[in-house]
This record gives structure tokens, sequence and C-alpha cells, in this order.
């Protein structure tokens, strides 16, 4: 069977409406813009939870100050990181899912997976380390993460790192790099000291 082209795949998915359309639950709020990049030779895919305000805007993920964050996390420049050769980028929902009462980002659009998810790692076998960021993104990558908060998760980074169950990539889990998230990178040294350093090596090998 022939590998799914990813950068059709990729326009295909840009002109989803099934959130508005035809929704499992509310529709989305706004206008769908499905953001992502697909890749036929990245080694490297970010797997996040859903774009925020910024990004839809301008239609580039990633592109606000936790963008800025998560660059330095992983060690690597823009021009790297939007480089589709390199990194591919799928959120577990493509579109911003508007905001919840709170301000926050409402969780991302369930749709977007049962719809696309399967087709979109089929298309990209290339891929030898992803990046799961975020409970979402982690349960849908790696089933430890089903069981476990989503602190417990990333704690367990070294275990989940080196199970590759079904010669899938490997998986390294990440807290969201939003600064909201400062007071937990504080509460757990070891995230800094040991992770990060670990993530930017695996980075550089891959990018």
């Amino acid at each position: 069977m022939n590998r799914e082209d990813p950068v059709a795949l990729q326009e295909t998915i840009r002109a989803c409406r099934i959130c508005r359309d035809t929704p499992s639950g509310p529709p989305l709020p706004i206008e769908p813009n499905p953001i992502l990049v697909l890749s036929a030779t990245a080694r490297l895919l970010v797997a996040g939870q859903a774009p925020g305000n910024l990004a839809d805007k301008s239609s580039k993920p990633f592109n606000d100050p936790s963008g800025v964050r998560l660059r330095d996390w992983m060690g690597v420049t823009p021009e790297v990181f939007y480089d589709p050769a390199r990194i591919a980028i799928v959120p577990m929902g493509f579109c911003f899912p508007g905001n919840d009462a709170h301000g926050g980002d409402r969780p991302p659009r369930r749709e977007c997976r049962a719809a696309w998810h399967e087709r979109v790692m089929a298309s990209m076998p290339q891929v030898e380390l992803i990046l799961a960021i975020g409970h979402h993104a982690q349960r849908f990558h790696h089933a430890l993460a089903r069981q476990l908060s989503l602190t417990d998760t990333v704690a367990a980074w070294r275990t989940i790192l080196g199970q590759r169950p079904d010669g899938r990539p490997a998986v390294l889990p990440l807290p969201h790099p939003s600064w909201r998230n400062n007071g937990w990178i504080r509460r757990h040294p070891w995230f800094s000291e040991d992770l990060l350093p670990e993530l930017k090596q695996r980075v550089a090998d891959l990018v």
C-alpha cells in the first residue's frame, strides 16, 4: 500500500470544516483555520494541544510567547523550527478552540483526532521522535499517559522515551510551555536539570 503524500494531506486538512459543519458537540465558535505542518522528511514531530489565538490570527503554529519558550527548550532557532523539511507540527486540535469562561483556551476539538490523526501519522513513517506537549497529546501518543497525571507522565519521561511499541516513534512528554506553568517548572527542578538537556540533545541529533 502506497504511503499517503503528507503535503497533499496537509492541504486537504487545511480545507476541513468538520468542527463547524458536522461537529460532535457545539460547533466551533469561530471560523475554522486548521494549522499544521506535515513533512515527508522531518524526523522530529512536535505534537501540541491546539493553536492559540495569536497562532490562529497568523496561521503560524507556536507564533506566540509559548512558542518562544518551546524553541528555547528545544535549542533551535525559528528558522529551524519552521523548516518543514526538519520539523513537523501536529496539534491534537488543528484549529484555535476559542476561550473558556476563565479566559484560557478550550480543550482541543475531538473531531480532529477522529477524522485525521491516524492518517497523519501513517503518512509520516520517517518520524523518529514525538515531542508530546500537554496531556491530550501524551494520551494519544503513548498508552502510559492514559493512566497517569500530566506531572507523573512527564516525570516518567525516561520510561516513556525508552518504549517504542510496534515500532512507533519514541515519545518525549513535555508540559505546555505557557508562562502559566512557571510555578510547575519551579516546583519540579528535575525538568530543567535533567529533561531539558536530554531534549536539546535529541533535537540536535534529529534536525
